[in-house]
This record gives structure tokens, sequence and C-alpha cells, in this order.
């Protein structure tokens, strides 16, 4: 199910200090669903803005807000580019980048509205004031809401916006007003500010916990209704499913094939000897090896899938000629059949192996692991570690397949 990430977390948890790529995809897709609100923040930067402006007509306010509306575009416009990339189907690596280049722009809008409030302070006006502070309130509400999900992102950027603006107010505090209790109300404000902040970040930790424990549920039971438990190797649905994805892939047509879908049917020969004579854990832990020599057999456009107890199948797409398929049946007997070593007990068994290929045996995955099923009951009559194709027979009477 793809690798682990370092969750990149101020917070810092040992439940969360690593993430699977899975997880991290859901999480970083979620910055990439914000169009509404960054435009809806933007244009309520760009009133604030444009009211001082008229009013006061400094030309710092204008250069501000102007600023702002240009990262507001920018930022709908990466969101847009994000998708048209393939969004969250990308890889790993990619997700990454446009994870930095989202961080970046939400850090340049998080200074603009610190400079915004910073500039407002060099007059005494408390509705401009109250206008401008109100844009930091909403934007750490807006950042918890929608950016928890990415809590280092979410730390800097209400960082940037609260720091800044609480010290002008601590500075404005001991400025020469002679408004009664005027530095005490403006530390409060300032003290108010930090205070909201922390608290936004409490409120930002606690919803990651709760995403990623929801999520690593989400996607470890959808890993468990697709692999199977003891080997790790795709189970019963994730082998249809990747049957078709082949299928679909290699463009088969049944009237006129130039590829084809090699279904290898393995059975292992002696293992319920094994598991007789040293017991089930044991059996497990040579099925384990046997799905790990499997893997290893086999190249990253196949697939090697566990059906049940001690069979298995492997779906080997672009088979040029018959021979191909072959081959590999003939390497993977060899390498199964290598001496096993589990608690110290040297062992052996063998793998016997029925091949059935789509299209010329048709293209229903049930149909082709009937017809190899019966290629491998013949192998089975031939002895240990053989290997026998579908034959005509073999199609007509298929009533060995597996559901």
């Amino acid at each position: 199910m793809g690798g682990r990430r370092p969750a990149r977390t101020l917070f810092g948890h040992a439940a969360v200090s690593a993430l699977p790529d899975a997880v991290y995809r859901d999480l970083v897709s979620t910055l990439f669903t914000m169009t509404a609100p960054i435009i809806g923040f933007g244009i309520l930067y760009a009133l604030v803005g444009v009211l001082i402006y008229i009013k006061w007509q400094d030309g710092w306010i204008f250069i501000l807000t102007a600023a702002a509306i240009a990262v507001t575009v920018g930022r709908v416009l990466l969101i847009r580019a994000y998708h048209g990339a393939g969004g969250a189907d990308q890889d790993v690596a990619q997700l990454s980048r446009w994870e930095g280049r989202y961080a970046i722009l939400a850090y340049i809008f998080a200074l603009l509205i610190a400079a915004l409030n910073v500039r407002a302070l060099v007059a005494h006006e408390p509705i401009v004031h109250l206008a401008t502070v109100s844009l930091v309130f909403t934007f750490g509400a807006g950042i918890v809401s929608r950016n928890a999900s990415r809590p280092t992102l979410c730390a800097i950027s209400v960082s940037l916006a609260v720091l800044p603006v609480a010290a002008a107010m601590f500075a404005h505090s001991v400025s020469a007003y002679g408004e009664r209790l005027h530095a005490e109300f403006f530390a409060l404000e300032g003290l108010l500010l930090i205070m909201v902040g922390s608290m936004s970040l409490a409120s930002a930790r606690h919803l990651y916990r709760s995403s990623v424990e929801h999520l690593t549920a989400k996607h470890d039971l959808a890993k468990l209704a697709r692999f199977d438990p003891l080997t790790g190797l795709p189970n019963r649905l994730l082998l249809r499913e990747s049957f078709q994805a082949s299928l679909k892939q290699a463009s088969l047509k049944v009237a006129h094939a130039t590829s084809q879908l090699a279904i290898h049917y393995l059975d292992l020969d002696g293992f319920k000897a094994i598991n007789d004579q040293y017991g089930h854990p044991v059996g497990d832990r040579m099925l384990v090896e046997v799905a790990d020599r499997l893997t290893s057999a086999i190249r990253t456009e196949d697939v090697a899938a566990r059906l049940g107890g001690d069979e298995f199948l492997l779906v080997q797409s672009h088979v040029q000629h018959v021979d191909q398929a072959e081959l590999l049946a003939r390497r993977v007997i060899r390498q199964l059949s290598e001496p096993y070593v589990i608690g110290g007990t040297p062992m052996r068994i063998s793998v016997s192996i029925g091949i059935a290929l789509a299209p010329q045996h048709g293209v229903d995955l049930e149909r082709l692991m009937g017809c190899a099923d019966a290629a491998l009951y013949r192998s089975k009559a031939k002895g240990k570690a053989q290997v026998q194709f579908c034959g005509p027979d073999d199609v007509q009477d298929d009533s060995r397949a597996v559901a």
C-alpha cells in the first residue's frame, strides 16, 4: 500500500509521526478543495483595504490590497493547475511539491494580513483597527477549519498573521495618547490575539489527529478488503480489479490479439505434509516465504495473488508468445522448490502450475481460472513441479472454476 512519509507536523505525536502515502495523499488533496473560501477571503481583504484607502488615500494600503488580490488570483490558479496536472492521482513526490507551492502563497497572504494591521496602527482610529483585526480572527478560524490537515502550514500561517500584529499592538499601547486605559486595552488586544492564535493551533492539533486516525482506519479497512492478511498479496477482489485493468491496458481483442495475458494457477506440492508435521504456524510462515518468492519472480506490471490455502494465481501481462509464459512458470517452480529453513529446520516443497491465456481461452477471469485449474489438475496428475497449458477439453470443462 505504499511507503510512509514524515508527518511534517510541529505537534509531534507518536501515533502520527509517520504517514502512509495514501493518508498523506488524502490530507494534501483537501488543500486544493478550497477555491471558494480563498476567493471569499480575498474579496473580504480587498473590501477592507479599499475602504481604508478611500478614507486615508494611503499608498501602502493600496499596495497591500493590490498584492492581496494578486496572491488570491495566484492561489486560485495554483488550485486549477493542480487539478489539471492530475490532482490526487499524482505521485507523492509531485504532491509534496504542490503542497510546498500552496504553503508559500498561504504564508505570503498571512504576512499581507499582518502588514495591513501594522499599517493601520499608524493612526489611532478604532473603526479601522476593528476592521483589520477582524481579518486576523477570520483568517485564523479559516486556517484551522480548512488547513488543519497540514498542521505545519497551519501553525506557520497563524503565527505569521498573529505575532506581528500582537507585537504592533503592544508597541501601540505605549504610544502617547491621552485616552484613559489606552495602553491597557491595546495590550489586552495583543494578548487576546496571542491567546486566540494558541487556541486555534490547539484546535488544529485535535483536528489533525482525528483526521489521521480516520483516514488511517479507512485505508486499513480498504487494504483488508483487497489484500490477503497473512501474505500481504492481493486477494480475489483486487485480483479481479487488476486483471480488468491489465486487460484494458493491453487493449486485448478476442478476434485479433497481438498481446496476451497468462493466468498461472499455482498449487503447492507437499504443503499439507508440512502443515500436518510441523503445525499451522510453521505452515503460515512458509506461505509468507512463498509469497515473497513469487513477488521477486515476477515483473512490477505482473500480479501475484493468494486465492486461499496453498493456492496462488499469477497474472502475467504482455505475453507475446506462449514460451514467455512457460519461462515464468519454470522460474517460479525453480524458486519455490528451493529449500526453506523455518525455525532452524530445513524443508522442501514444490509447486504445480496450470496456465490459461487471454484472450485465446476467453476474457472472463472466472472462466480463465477454471481453464487454468483444469490444466493444473493435469499437472498434478503428471507428478510434482509440472506445468501444463489449458487445452480444448479444459476450455469446455470449467466446472472447477473458482468463484
